[in-house]
């Protein structure tokens, strides 16, 4: 299976620098075991795995161990991903998680 994966560092404007997230964009969920097998093959704090229903962006933060139920620089590395590399238009982009709606403005 071949997934895009994006490593992106939050809050800094430097390489290597701030917190790092991995962003991985997907069609469908996988099971739960091989996102987990994901996150533990990326070795970042939290890999942020998110499938596009249109309306909203349902978002999912998995850190080698375990999923988590909320992760504020992985949510913010996936907005980045979403508007600065994957074109994403809109300027509000929703969040939908574990802990309820997110909003991100761009």
């Amino acid at each position: 299976m071949k997934y895009n994966i994006y490593q992106v560092d939050a809050f800094t404007d430097r390489i290597f620098g701030g917190n790092p997230a991995c962003v991985v964009p997907l069609d469908a969920w996988l099971d739960d075991d091989i996102l987990l097998k994901i996150a533990k093959e990326n070795a970042v704090a939290e890999t942020a795995f998110f499938v596009d229903k249109g309306e909203k962006i349902h978002l999912r933060w998995f850190t080698p161990e375990i999923e988590m139920d909320l992760c504020g620089h992985a949510t913010l590395a996936t907005a980045h991903s979403l508007k600065a590399i994957l074109n994403y238009t809109a300027n509000e982009i929703v969040f939908e998680t574990l802990s309820g709606d997110l909003k991100v403005t761009v």
